[in-house]
């Protein structure tokens, strides 16, 4: 079966739907995702989107606040790029229906995160991710020229290098092999011009704040397909996510630290003072290194995080969905700390992309948190994500229009998906431990603190398990568990290769081997291809 539209986009958050939603008036798209369309990484986000929307900050204030969390690595270009395009960026969601939470004068509500100088946080209450993807979601669903297939899990990009069998000067990507998780049958589908918008990879690890599709789907891809990926060792840990033994590292948001909570040993010491002078608004790396640093000082499970002083009607009115969620383990968060931990949750780097979202393949865009545009550098400013994903999601749809409609788009024939003599499997055991072995060796071994010994441990480890996958891979039919398998193996061995090649300490990456940064050698990216 093949499918054709001008337009395939791989995902269905707020890049890939910001994206679908700019180019669908004139031409037609192919939406996938692995699951059902609202079920993103953008649903999860609590805390909200940065952007200047009062008088007394500026475009500057926030570029500079970038450029300081990213330990200077961000491109300042797309810094300002990106910051400068954040109101237009707002203004296009609160006109796709996005309803962000005012004050009592009916201005929007902003609030303050780690990292910033100033209040340029919009919100919806603390789950301002479910109402971006809600009113996106519902607008692609109504519109005519968009085409939505759910529950379909892309196995690997098509390029006219690979339909012709040798290497091209230029290679150029033609879609992309899709399975139907419903009917196991593998579609083609061909297309003009495909968009990765896949989000990140924080199931790599043993512990994340991301919900189960994080899988890196987009990185691999794009990565086996002859793309560059860059700055795959900057994963950020989220310093506070519930620790209890049956919550699934449901992440507490940087908004709560805030609005004036304070992080506190069990002896009820409050310690981001010896760690940075801005105490708890420090940047996110600082601070999952200080809780890391605590624990293991004082052989601590978790440390704590104490809002109560701002009294049981401030807490439960500015953070409702986070207030129920605790009660529901027993933490009534207005009348005690919560226990907290670090937990992987956002990649800042990935496939890398120009000011525009073009990856080095031709007709291949890579938008959201898959990218690594530059924005972020060694370490992403709270709640600059979502914003990159919006404006990137227009400014790489301003750019595919103008290159589908000035150039020639002729095609190769594609064959339909080869199944050989793949069979289905009786050995689903082998999937589930490879999968719960890369993420051990991950936490273990490629964390908050790293060192040379431990990353070449880890690769060896990961580089065995890929022999394993790959045979698996040949010999049985395709799953979605197989195939997300299959990209966190390439996911961790690149986030590794990359660590290993930093010889030095910067923002997320931190190792005991080079304790130092290293501008004269080391500002720059990281950047990573496959060798064919």
């Amino acid at each position: 079966m093949k499918i054709t539209s001008d337009f395939l986009i791989i995902g269905s958050g707020i890049a890939g739907l910001s994206f679908a939603l700019k180019v669908a008036d004139s031409k037609k798209v192919a939406l996938i995702t692995k699951r059902e369309l609202a079920e993103t990484s953008t649903r999860y986000a609590q805390g909200g989107i940065a952007t200047v929307f009062s008088s007394e900050d500026s475009f500057d204030s926030h570029a500079e606040d970038t450029m300081v969390a990213g330990a200077f690595l961000s491109h300042r270009d797309i810094v300002d790029i990106v910051v400068q395009g954040g109101p237009q960026a707002i203004e296009n969601l609160i006109n796709f229906g996005t309803q962000f939470t005012r004050n009592d004068t009916g201005n929007y509500d902003l609030t303050r995160e780690g990292g910033h100088s100033f209040r340029r946080i919009l919100h919806a209450a603390d789950i301002t991710g479910r109402e971006i993807e809600r009113a996106l979601a519902e607008a692609a669903q109504q519109h005519p020229n968009i085409t939505i297939y759910e529950h379909h899990c892309a196995i690997d990009l098509i390029t006219e290098a690979k339909v012709r069998q040798r290497r091209l000067q230029r290679n150029r990507c033609l879609g992309a092999y899709v399975l139907n998780n419903a009917t196991k049958e593998v579609i083609t589908f061909g297309a003009k011009v495909t968009v990765l918008a896949t989000g990140g990879a924080g199931k790599v690890y043993l512990y994340t704040s991301n919900p189960d599709i994080a899988s890196g789907d987009g990185i691999a891809m794009a990565y086996r397909a002859g793309a560059a990926v860059a700055n795959m060792e900057f994963m950020q840990f989220h310093p506070t996510t519930l620790y209890h033994p049956h919550a699934k590292s449901f992440l507490i948001s940087e908004a709560v630290r805030g609005e004036g909570a304070i992080l506190k040993r069990a002896d009820g010491h409050a310690f981001m003072a010896e760690y940075h002078e801005l105490k708890d608004l420090a940047p996110r790396d600082i601070v999952a290194r200080a809780i890391d640093n605590e624990m293991k000082v004082n052989g601590d499970d978790c440390v704590f995080l104490d809002i109560t002083h701002k009294g049981a009607d401030y807490v439960k009115d500015r953070f409702p969905n986070i207030y129920e969620t605790l009660l529901k383990y027993g933490v009534d968060m207005a009348k005690e700390p919560v226990p907290v931990v670090p937990a992987a949750h956002y990649l800042c780097g990935g496939v890398q992309v120009d000011s525009y979202g073009q990856t080095e393949i031709s007709n291949l865009f890579a938008i959201g948190e898959v990218s690594c545009t530059g924005l972020h550098g060694a370490n992403r400013l709270a709640s600059n994500s979502l914003l990159e994903g919006a404006v990137f999601g227009e400014r790489a749809a301003a750019r595919a229009l103008e290159n589908i409609d000035s150039q020639p788009m002729h095609f190769p024939a594609v064959e339909p998906w080869d199944y050989g003599s793949a069979i289905d499997s009786d050995e689903e055991v082998v999937v589930t431990h490879n999968w719960d072995e890369i993420r051990l060796c991950m936490w273990n071994y490629v964390g908050i603190v790293r060192s040379n010994k431990r990353l070449s441990r880890a690769l060896r480890r990961i580089n065995m398990i890929q022999e394993e996958i790959h045979e698996y891979y040949w010999n049985f039919n395709v799953t979605s568990d197989l195939l997300e398998l299959r990209n966190i193996a390439t996911v961790a061995e690149l986030i590794v290769r990359c660590a290993l090649e930093r010889k030095e300490s910067r923002g997320l990456h931190y190792t005991i081997d080079y304790p130092q940064t290293d501008d004269i050698h080391w500002k720059k990216d990281t950047v990573i291809r496959k060798t064919f």
